[in-house]
């Protein structure tokens, strides 16, 4: 669990700066807080690719995309343009013909794992023209040069099955969280009722299937285990991680609830399993998420952010930075460390955050 004194000291941090001025709605100037990295809208979810100064950062808005973000430079570009260079499909493998537009590709959660020195496999939840898993090949073997980006092929979501985050084994399985299946709302999963599943793959199957056990009230944030044995997932509506076998899947091993914020995506970072979200009771926004006139609030009120540890086998979740609602920046869903700055993504804002940490928990 989180230290109760870290706890309190996030409750009075939050308290203390809920009237801070807001600059120019337009402004990338830094706050308090923060310096930004503008240009990447709806950063939603982010990556870092090891070894390297680059993140990737996806992008939840029509034709957002994917940006390749320069951590050293503090820039961020478009990094899929469909470009015929930018795909090698390998027909086998894919259930789609050609390449997401970039027009309309719509990047959520992303996933990336390194195939061996210098390769990675970059999986992308798509909502752009079609709602799918794509598939990506990123080469940084070339120290001295930006990644390359390379699309494989796609996986397609069950009709009517909207993916929000995605996650891998090393066979080459695939799995995707559904946060509200169809017939299921938002406002359900804030009121404690089961709205979505963990959706698997595995290679030489002709569809995702919905694993038994795995209905929760938001299925969010994904991530398999390090020795593949199952995985973890976010159960938005309860504020909690729920770890699974990867075998048997019908009861889940265990479950913690994160006392003081709400989670969304869930990393491997690293060595440290990273949680990133909102503040739960946010003083500015009148308190906790509420329903009213039958519908779940919006959370266009800033609130403010935690990002913690969390280890699977004592299951203890250790508070790594937190601070008040910012002017200029909300909706933290997901953070990389790199160094002793964290990153941070965001469903809601155009622009990525970086704040220097002083002191990193263990």
């Amino acid at each position: 669990m989180i230290r109760p004194g870290a706890v309190a000291a996030l409750a009075l941090l939050t308290q203390g700066c809920a009237t801070t001025p807001a600059p120019q709605a337009d402004s990338c100037a830094p706050t308090a807080q923060f310096a930004f990295i503008c240009g990447a809208t709806k950063p939603e979810d982010l990556a870092r690719i090891p070894g390297t100064p680059w993140l990737i950062a996806s992008g939840f808005s029509t034709g957002a995309g994917l940006k390749l973000v320069d951590t050293q430079r503090r820039t961020a570009t478009l990094w899929y343009r469909g470009r015929p260079d930018q795909a090698d499909p390998e027909p086998a493998q894919t259930d789609c013909a050609s390449p997401p537009d970039p027009a309309l590709f719509t990047a959520r959660g992303i996933s990336l794992r390194v195939l061996s020195p210098g390769k990675a496999q970059l999986l992308v939840v798509n909502h752009g023209g079609r709602e799918a898993i794509e598939r990506f090949a990123v080469d940084f073997s070339r120290p001295d040069a930006a990644p390359i980006l390379r699309w494989q092929g796609c996986l397609l979501m069950p009709p009517g099955q909207v993916a929000n985050s995605v996650a891998s084994y090393a066979d080459g399985t695939v799995l995707a969280s559904v946060l509200t299946r169809p017939g299921t709302s938002i406002t359900y999963f804030v009121a404690g009722r089961i709205t979505g599943g963990v959706y698997q793959r595995a290679p030489g199957e002709a569809a995702f299937r919905l694993l038994p056990g795995t209905a929760l009230p938001g299925n969010n944030g994904l991530e398999t285990a390090r020795d593949d044995s199952g995985f973890y997932v976010v159960a938005f509506g309860l504020r909690q991680v729920v770890a699974y076998g990867r075998h048997d899947t019908r009861e889940p091993l265990w479950r913690i609830t994160a006392p003081e914020f709400m989670p969304d995506n869930i990393h491997w970072d690293g060595d440290r399993l990273i949680l990133a979200g909102m503040v739960r009771d946010e003083p500015s926004c009148g308190g906790v998420r509420r329903i009213v006139n039958g519908v779940a609030d919006g959370m266009a009120c800033h609130r403010g952010y935690a990002v913690a540890q969390l280890n699977p086998e004592n299951r203890h979740i250790s508070l790594i930075a937190y601070g008040p609602p910012d002017p200029q920046y909300s909706g933290v869903s997901a953070a990389v460390l790199m160094g002793k700055a964290l990153w941070l993504g965001s469903f809601q804002a155009d622009r990525i955050a970086v704040r220097d940490l002083h002191y990193i928990a263990p």
